[in-house]
């Protein structure tokens, strides 16, 4: 084993599944050799950024799972080491060991070595699983700097190591297991594959791995950090500058004043880090732990580790999503199904609370569905149906009386649905999408039945859920007539009016064209002269954009700094929202580089994010980057985006007689120099908005711009000493 390597294999015996058919070097089925991983990798793993990185992580990770999933797992270690490397074990079976009949080799080698070789494939193996085994371990191996492979199996020790996919030292006994079962994985990213950056990060590894704990209940996951031991001070204010503080505490001050101001358009500060939060239902192991809310003195070096085990599993899993999004609850317990039919089971959990959105997270097979499916569908019928029903049978309805829409009947709906199946089939490469038609029907009478039991046994329950769905109903029909009166007047008919202050380009080619979302007349005067009006529109932001986070449909329709941009757009929002009609390919946000700047662009972000998500999942919204200072002595002049730009502009122009002045806005500067700097496609910068993680995209727009301040103080106070520099968005 390589320098450091851990041995933490598993001694007790994990129970036999009598599901599962015999596990052994025959259950390995080869498909095809490994042939140009590393010349395409993108082919294998989607990307070599650090997405791409983390899902070598992933399909490691993904085997132990299916070792659990088969009843031969309940531990898994993830550590990540100072020198770049991770860890993957788990106390499960191991990999049969004997030589593989088909390729006269080392089944394990075989494993490691050999793409398309697993024991997923066949159906011999595993019964169901989420990945295809085998196919990760060996696409790993290919781009991995080296890997080592520690193997207890059957009573025996096995090791190999490779490099860059090529073996390094050959398969090997060395000796007996001593009791111990299971496997051990590590490896180091390629830095010539991974180009980009090569280091993990702990908070998106931290969001998986927890899913996977609470999609598989009773299964222990822990997660190590040993790259560096922290140091941690008491005292938050020692890792800020002053300007820093400054910012921090105008933040906090205006969620203090907020505090007693709950009006549907009232905005909120907003600084946006990186979060790396930890939730206080997780185990925390005692010795090597520390936790970011605890107090520790000063001086203690410990590594970072997170125990993660939800005995509750996916109700665990919907009480941690309601409690990051900081919401009240409309009933206490959440309302747990499970069910199985032939091979399949499908469970759901869900409770309401009183946010205007839905949250409703699929997964088949451990894997995330992003994009739903047939059980999502299955789902979300039930749950109209049921409580069409029920609300007519205790007369909340009458006779003609609308039925309830499936917007109302999910409006603030917390749901998460799993099912688990063989065979799983998916309508696109990325596994978004489940397609397996029979799990609709499944799904569907599984909610239908349990759910209409649960309403009658708990009507309280009932009454209060779908009181707010009539609520909701109610306003839908506000903003419908909102929508339709403004329909009317010509407002949101973008091919009769624009807004008056809109600067429209000449080309009509939507991929061609940018609408600049500007902030404040002046800063608007400057972006209209120095634009190329060829391709570029300009649109100026007049008075306080609306916090959506806090407001429903019918408010946004009445919002003079909203329906500009809606005009502007011309692809509608909401139930009228076309993506075919959007008139320009890039929307990008230009606010001036500072915390107001920031806000501005949070509740655009807030807004786009919750009712026209698809420009940002579609990359059409952008996030302008202007500098911070201009650098200049005579006629030379430099412009920095940072304090470390700045330096190194006034070493360049000597350090002598050389002066770095910092812009307060974009107003400031004019015609040419915004151009230069931040409009110009070929010397600007500009970030596009994406969307990684929409649940942790949920979470932090309903903590920095919901009701609740102290929340958002608390985020901005623990994230505050991780954010590079507080005047940008991160």
């Amino acid at each position: 084993m390589a320098e450091n390597s851990i041995d933490l294999f598993g001694e007790e015996k994990i129970p036999n599944n009598e599901s599962t058919v015999e596990y052994n070097e025959d259950s390995i089925q080869v498909l095809e050799g490994l042939e140009a991983v590393r010349k395409r990798p993108g082919m294998y793993i989607g990307t070599t950024s650090q997405r791409g990185l983390h899902h070598l992580v992933y399909e490691i990770v993904d085997n132990s799972i299916d070792e659990a999933m088969a009843g031969r797992c309940d531990k898994i270690d993830v550590v990540l080491y100072p020198d770049g490397s991770v860890s993957v074990q788990d106390n499960g079976r191991g990999v049969p060991s004997q030589m593989h009949h088909q390729m006269n080799k080392p089944t394990l080698e075989v494993v490691f070595s050999v793409l398309h070789a697993g024991g997923k494939f066949g159906g011999q193996g595993y019964k169901i699983s989420g990945g295809l085994h085998g196919v990760g371990a060996s696409v790993v191996n290919a781009l991995s700097e080296w890997m080592e492979v520690d193997n207890c199996y059957d009573g025996k020790r096995y090791t190999m190591r490779f490099e860059r996919g090529a073996i390094a030292r050959p398969f090997a006994c060395v000796g007996d297991a001593e009791g111990k079962h299971g496997l051990f994985v590590r490896f180091k990213p390629d830095p010539e594959i991974f180009t980009d950056t090569t280091e993990f990060d702990m908070p998106t590894l931290l969001t998986r791995l927890r899913e996977q704990a609470f999609l598989n209940a009773g299964i222990r996951i822990v997660l190590r950090d040993e790259r560096k031991e922290i140091e941690i001070d008491v005292s938050e204010e020692s890792y800020l500058k002053d300007d820093e503080k400054r910012d921090i505490n105008r933040l906090l001050e205006a969620a203090e004043a907020e505090s007693t101001d709950t009006s549907a358009e009232n905005s909120e500060e907003n600084a946006s880090f990186d979060v790396f939060e930890v939730d206080p239902d997780e185990e925390v192991s005692v010795d090597n732990t520390v936790r970011f809310e605890e107090e520790v003195q000063t001086g203690k070096s410990k590594f970072v580790e997170y125990d993660l085990k939800y005995d509750g599993g996916i109700r665990s899993f919907v009480e941690h999503l309601n409690k990051a999004k900081h919401v009240e609850l409309i009933h206490p317990e959440v309302i747990y199904m499970k069910a199985e039919k032939g091979d399949i089971t499908a469970e759901v959990a869900m409770q309401y609370n009183d946010s205007y959105t839905e949250t409703i997270v699929t997964f088949a097979n451990n894997m995330s569905t992003i994009d739903g499916g047939t059980h999502e569908v299955g789902f979300k019928s039930a749950v109209t149906k049921v409580m069409n029903a029920y609300a007519k049978k205790c007369g909340a309805l009458k006779d003609g009386d609308k039925n309830l829409s499936g917007e109302d009947a999910r409006e603030g709906l917390c749901a998460v649905v799993s099912v688990k199946l063989p065979d799983a089939q998916f309508e696109s490469q990325t596994k978004a999408k489940l397609g397996n038609s029979e799990v609709r029907t499944i799904v569907d009478n599984i909610v239908s039945e349990k759910l209409a039991e649960y309403y009658e046994e708990h009507p309280a329950v009932a009454k209060a859920i779908i009181e707010k769905s009539l609520t909701a109903q109610r306003v839908r029909e506000a903003a419908r007539k909102a929508r339709e009166q403004t329909r009317r007047k010509g407002i949101l008919d973008s091919g009769s009016t624009l807004p008056g202050k809109l600067a429209d380009c000449q080309e009509k080619r939507t991929e061609l064209t940018e609408l600049y979302l500007v902030e404040g007349d002046s800063a608007g005067g400057s972006a209209k002269s120095g634009r190329e009006s060829l391709f570029q529109a300009i649109l100026p932001l007049r008075g306080k954009v609306l916090n959506v986070e806090k407001s429903r449909l019918d408010k946004v329709y009445a919002n003079a700094s909203l329906i500009p941009i809606i005009q502007a757009l011309g692809c509608g929002i909401g139930e009228d929202f076309d993506i075919t009609k959007l008139r320009y390919g890039k929307i990008i946000i230009m606010a001036d580089a500072d915390v107001d700047g920031s806000h501005i662009r949070i509740l655009l972000l807030t807004f786009f994010f919750r009712h026209m998500r698809q420009l940002i999942e579609d990359g059409h919204i952008y996030l302008a980057q202007p500098p911070l200072y201009r650098v200049h002595k005579g006629k030379q002049e430099r412009y920095a985006f940072s304090d470390a730009e700045r330096d190194r502009a006034i070493a360049e122009l000597g350090g002598v007689n050389v002066e770095a002045e910092r812009y307060k806005g974009l107003g400031e500067m004019d015609a040419d120099q915004l151009w230069d700097t931040t409009m110009n496609p070929e010397t600007r910068t500009i970030l596009k908005v994406e969307i990684e993680d929409a649940m942790a995209c949920d979470e932090i727009f309903s903590t920095l711009m919901g009701d609740k301040v102290e929340p958002r103080r608390e985020f901005i106070e623990q994230n505050a000493k991780y954010a590079e520099n507080l005047d940008t968005i991160g």
